[in-house]
């Protein structure tokens, strides 16, 4: 788990408590620094705290991460994250032979990764009752998943090779800087962990700077097979920030090599957006004028490896503050496989504003306008009411003076919204008290039923949120869940047509260009 740097919670039932004893005794001789001796911890009925113990255990990012039980942990606890089972006792019971398997049957979502659910558990039995019981379980393969910490080495010892592949000194502090986090890590093992003590000729070989300094081809080869996975005693860190350090570093061996780093781009601008949803946070917001560059094509036309990598040392904190129901992206490190290029033509996209520039574009619109929602222009949109070509160049006007927007933007807004009006609207949002007004008749409790109302009120909560309610909406997601026929079920035949007819008229697009007076929106 934790992007495969942490052993996921692992039950070893043992013998007896003199048995548990000793398992732990040889754990902390092998990893005498994870957690400070608290990754591991013996659970049975003579230590002391023994609740507060399986407490923890239950806790998904807590230690103790394996416990080692004597009957404690057998049956009863429900801890969904448990995907280690360790038979290291004879059972004879079958009630209780399956009750210790239970403790590895309980689903759990995001387990592995976002959308990586829990979807299968393992079994080490020592003491062959998995054949007393008769029990044929699917062997486990051999392989197993490259972790962070594994993949953020090899990539730097890519960026190595990449850099000695160039021509000329131009690289040679960039250089150095990788490889001096690289001796470092390798410096840090243990080389008494059991691990650790096959490599170690190696290991020992490269925790001298003047080692990188000379490292062939070969012994970066040799440091990807052999090293790159072995445990470090480094200070552990968030699972998301190494997945951002994997995400940069990819990015800077595709930009050394000359590689198209488009995709990366796409992702990096993502995240960026993210952190710029939440620049209340004081932290996130030291670094806002950076988060907001990176959203700009501009900054990517002449990007360099030192721009990439203060983006990655920079951010890389910030990372894990991004709320957990918005960590949708996933960080792939896929080898593509490019077949023969085609042109393709979109309709609409000749000319019109890059899509990161009028997504930045619109984000600041849209913190500002709600910053200033007392100005008359901003106002007036709020309230419904028809807007002039005066009050859209007021809009306009106002935006440009705080620095936001050009003619070009504009008209990208009026065109993907239908016009500047209902982009605006769509940013602030409607009036709560003049959509309530427009519906005044649907809210008549002795005319419609709670559910009626309860339709009607699920539209002006939109109204208020975005500006405007398309009639398709109202058959989807959250108001099939009041009416999960549709509207039809619902309502009369006349209140529908006039409640359709409201909304239209609400998201009218009218144009100045085509009405010499008014902009209904």
């Amino acid at each position: 788990v934790a992007g495969g740097d942490r052993l996921g919670k692992t039950i070893i039932f043992a013998k007896n408590q003199r048995h548990a004893d000793y398992i732990y005794e040889r754990f902390i001789a092998s990893y005498p620094n994870l957690d400070q001796g608290s990754f591991a911890r013996v659970i049975t009925h003579s230590v002391r705290y023994g609740q507060t113990l399986i407490d923890d255990f239950s806790n998904k990012d807590k230690a103790p991460h394996i416990a080692i039980s004597v009957d404690m942990l057998d049956t009863g606890i429900d801890v969904p994250e448990c995907v280690n089972l360790v038979f290291f006792k004879m059972v004879r019971s079958k009630t209780k032979f399956w009750q210790m398997l239970g403790r590895g049957t309980r689903t759990c979502r995001d387990l592995f990764g976002p959308g990586v659910d829990k979807t299968e558990f393992r079994v080490f039995d020592y003491c062959q009752n998995l054949e007393y019981f008769s029990q044929p379980l699917v062997p486990a393969g051999n392989a197993s998943a490259v972790s962070l910490s594994e993949q953020i080495f090899t990539t730097r010892l890519e960026l190595l090779q990449a850099f000695d592949s160039l021509p000329g000194q131009a690289w040679t502090g960039e250089r150095a800087g990788v490889a001096e986090v690289l001796r470092a890590a390798v410096a840090s093992m243990n080389t008494n962990n059991f691990l650790v003590r096959p490599h170690l000729q190696l290991v020992e070989r490269f925790r001298d700077g003047d080692a990188w300094e000379h490292a062939s081809a070969g012994d970066l080869a040799a440091l990807a097979s052999r090293v790159a996975s072995l445990p470090t005693q480094l200070e552990p860190e968030h699972e998301d920030a190494k997945r951002f350090d994997v995400l940069l570093l990819r990015t800077e061996l595709g930009l050394v090599r000359g590689d198209p780093i488009d995709r990366a781009q796409r992702v990096i601008v993502q995240i960026a957006g993210l952190l710029e949803d939440q620049q209340t946070i004081p932290a996130i917001a030291a670094q806002l004028e950076l988060i907001q560059a990176v959203q700009h094509d501009e900054w990517w036309v002449d990007v360099t490896y030192p721009m990439l990598e203060q983006v990655r040392r920079t951010l890389r904190s910030l990372v894990p503050l991004i709320e957990r129901g918005k960590k949708t992206i996933v960080y792939t490190n896929f080898t593509d496989e490019l077949g023969e290029g085609s042109l393709v033509d979109l309709p609409g996209v000749g000319g019109s504003v890059a899509g990161n520039e009028f997504a930045q574009f619109r984000k600041k619109a849209e913190h500002f306008l709600k910053d200033h929602l007392g100005e008359a222009a901003v106002a007036k949109v709020r309230s419904g009411a028809p807007l002039t070509a005066d009050d859209i160049a007021d809009l306009q006007r106002i935006l440009v003076a705080a620095g936001i927007g050009n003619d070009d933007t504009f008209q990208e807004a009026s065109r993907k919204a239908g016009s500047f009006g209902l982009f605006i609207r769509s940013l602030v949002g409607l009036d709560r008290a003049a959509a309530k007004a427009v519906f005044a008749d649907f809210l008549d409790d002795k005319r419609y039923t709670k559910n009626q109302i309860t339709f009607v009120t699920l539209i002006i909560d939109e109204l208020t949120e975005r500006g405007v309610v398309e009639a398709a909406r109202v058959y989807e997601s959250p108001y099939d869940s009041v009416a999960p026929t549709g509207p039809e079920g619902l309502f009369t035949d006349a209140d529908l047509d006039r409640l359709f007819a409201t909304l239209k008229q609400l998201g009218g697009s009218g144009d100045p260009q085509s009405q010499s007076e008014h902009e209904t929106i």
